[in-house]
């Protein structure tokens, strides 16, 4: 990520302005891998204003394809740079669509005819709520997704498919594990080294999606948010987006990718594989470096999740801190060196030069054939 991008990131976390709407063809995208995994279902984009929403307008154009039971938007409210929409007239000449109201949408019958307004999740919006069998209602609270009333919508459906706020994404996770919820959602890489994340990844309930495995992605913005990074645009229609690395999709949804084994053809020498200096493995600089004849510890970035197969790896831990592997095998002191504390926060190579920390590395292992 880029000084530009992380600045944005912190602007948005600080300001908890991190309303980022995710672009529709990210997730027609991954969505080709789910397809049979959404009949019946009822799926809740719960962070998602539907006049602005392309989870919304993916899944509403959808409705059929997919197969859907129902489909629930919620959203907050006094949320900024909304496109102003025309939405249908309700009792006493009221529209709950105008303003900055919470709402949920519930969608329970799509018919034909949607052609004309599938690009626009606001004219798809109105289309849909002139069925009687689909409503619109203002929520008595503010419609943060924490909100007891927010979490009883969620226990009533079976996938969340949303991209939640940057600076929520632990709590917003925990709640859906807390629900026993599938989930398809949108993060930041860096997320799956988080102390409440990893260990979903290492007992196999959390994975990475397949359809983002490096680059950027583009997002667009409120009118209030800034664009003082290099990655930004402004369309002719005013629309303002940004770019944002490290981008991935989160899921327990099963994806055909995890069961297809990584190939592998470097070999191993110590001269090419430096070993740790506080673990017990070697280093591997790449994914694409894992070496096909060594079957001990080895330390790789955490982009190994965008290969990862359950079947052919192990997930041993993650070199951070506080040691949860319980696989370091040396703790650093002031003696060692005045950035003690940074060494042990890392896995560690011993160089000519001195101690030369890792950015945060699995530790993983190939899985014996007969395991």
């Amino acid at each position: 990520m880029t000084k530009g991008h992380r600045e944005d990131l912190d602007k948005a976390k600080r300001g908890k302005a991190d309303e980022f709407y995710t672009q529709y063809a990210d997730i027609e995208k991954e969505m080709s891998d789910h397809l049979g995994q959404f009949k019946g279902k009822r799926v809740l984009c719960n962070c998602d204003d539907p006049r602005e929403s392309n989870f919304f307008r993916y899944f509403a154009a959808n409705f059929l394809t997919l197969g859907l039971k129902s489909l629930i938007a919620t959203c907050q409210g006094h949320q900024q740079g909304r496109t102003k929409g025309k939405g249908p007239k309700r009792q006493g000449g009221k529209d709950p669509l105008k303003g900055d109201r919470a709402l949920a949408i519930e969608i329970n019958e799509v018919g034909g005819g949607l052609g004309p307004f599938a690009k626009d999740p606001s004219a798809l919006l109105g289309r849909l709520l002139k069925n009687r069998r689909n409503s619109v209602r203002e929520l008595s609270g503010d419609g943060d997704f924490r909100s007891e009333e927010c979490a009883s919508i969620l226990e009533s459906c079976d996938i969340v498919a949303t991209n939640p706020p940057f600076s929520l994404f632990r709590e917003f996770l925990r709640q859906l594990v807390a629900h026993d919820k599938k989930f398809l959602i949108i993060g930041n890489i860096n997320a799956a080294t988080y102390k409440d994340v990893f260990p979903l990844i290492m007992g196999d309930k959390l994975w990475m999606g397949h359809s983002i495995h490096g680059g950027d992605r583009e997002f667009r913005v409120p009118s209030s948010y800034p664009l003082d990074a290099a990655g930004h645009r402004v369309d002719p229609s005013g629309a303002r987006f940004i770019r944002v690395k490290g981008v991935r999709w989160f899921t327990n949804l099963d994806v055909p990718h995890r069961h297809k084994p990584l190939r592998l053809t470097e070999r191993y020498s110590p001269e090419a594989y430096p070993g740790y200096d506080n673990y017990d493995a070697i280093e591997v600089s790449a994914v694409s470096r894992i070496p096909c004849d060594y079957f001990g510890t080895m330390c790789v970035p955490i982009t190994f999740l965008d290969k990862y197969n359950p079947s052919q790896f192990r997930i041993l831990g993650i070199t951070d801190r506080q040691n949860t592997s319980g696989l370091r095998t040396r703790k650093y002191t002031a003696s060692d060196s005045p950035k003690y504390n940074d060494l042990n926060a890392r896995g560690v190579i011993l160089t000519d030069q001195g101690y030369k920390p890792k950015y945060a590395r699995l530790l993983i292992r190939r899985r014996d054939p007969d395991d």
